[in-house]
């Protein structure tokens, strides 16, 4: 099966609708430069003047998970040792536009996705130590991520064999399969739920000068087994790096550890699925396929 395009805008965004949406319920940003940043899957992100950006759902599944944002980020912030983007305004749909939006910090900088980090096994332990503050009990009325991030293994097995059987020659489907079994051959989380950023990735990480800066994208926040946060480890550090990643981020049992693989090979396949018009996803997910297979 080809690659698909990313999820398509519901709703067109333009500078034109954001200036108006701020001008109406927030007038003193209005006159601030407004350009376009970004065009991710859920949101479209526009830079505010020097020190602010604006995030606009561009289709109902995105507006569903920035409410999340908008609920637990205040909460959580304080704790977290890297910057995150907590929500300064709130927008409320109106006339022009359906739906909630939010004005934060802009983070100055590039994704870590399409830049080298200058000294990976101190990022990989100061990641570690983010995951690992991130990673406390959450209460019962934590949000449930509609992608089931952070739920039972055998769930997350059938959706990946779907993934495979879906890039079919693609990919070198044997092997993948291969490694899927062995990963997800292993105890489940049954320990209490905890937070969970949910889609932790490495365009979901800023880096300026070679450190990184904040962690963005909290829209997929929910509860559960931490090992879809621990991914990230295999999409940004080599092994000696991936190791002290794994020993910042808490007690991590070896179950835990061939979930969070599994996890990883998840992603990847998610990532080649819908980079038709995505050369950074596709770079993504060729990268982390090639890491999880080998190691």
């Amino acid at each position: 099966m080809a690659a698909q395009n990313m999820p398509a805008a519901e709703i067109d965004i333009d500078d034109g609708l954001v200036r108006r949406l701020l001008a109406d319920q927030h007038p003193d940003l209005a006159a601030l430069p407004l350009t376009l940043a970004a065009n991710g899957w859920d949101n479209a992100i526009f830079r505010l003047g020097a020190e602010l950006a604006v995030r606009v759902p561009r289709r109902q599944l995105g507006a569903d998970l920035i409410a999340n944002e908008h609920r637990w980020l205040p909460e959580l912030a304080s704790r977290l040792p890297i910057p995150v983007p907590v929500p300064l305004r709130v927008g409320l749909p109106s006339d022009d536009y359906p739906w909630s939006w939010t004005v934060v910090a802009w983070f100055d900088g590039d994704v870590a996705a399409d830049v080298t980090l200058t000294d990976p096994m101190v990022e990989a332990r100061r990641l570690g130590r983010f995951v690992d503050a991130l990673h406390t009990p959450a209460p019962a009325d934590a949000p449930v991520n509609p992608f089931h991030r952070g739920q039972p293994i055998a769930e997350l097995h059938s959706r990946v064999v779907n993934s495979i059987e879906r890039l079919g020659d693609s990919i070198d489907a044997g092997a993948v399969a291969a490694r899927l079994d062995r990963l997800t051959d292993v105890a489940d989380w049954h320990e209490a739920p905890v937070w969970v950023h949910g889609d932790l990735h490495s365009a979901n990480v800023v880096v300026r000068d070679g450190m990184i800066s904040a962690v963005i994208d909290f829209g997929d926040i929910t509860s559960g087994d931490p090992a879809v946060d621990l991914a990230i480890g295999w999409m940004l550090f080599d092994d000696a790096a991936l190791e002290s990643f794994r020993a910042s981020a808490g007690a991590i049992d070896d179950a835990t550890w061939s979930r969070a693989q599994a996890w990883a090979l998840h992603f990847a396949l998610l990532y080649l699925l819908h980079s038709a018009d995505a050369p950074r996803f596709r770079r993504m997910g060729t990268h982390l396929l090639q890491r999880v297979v080998a190691s």
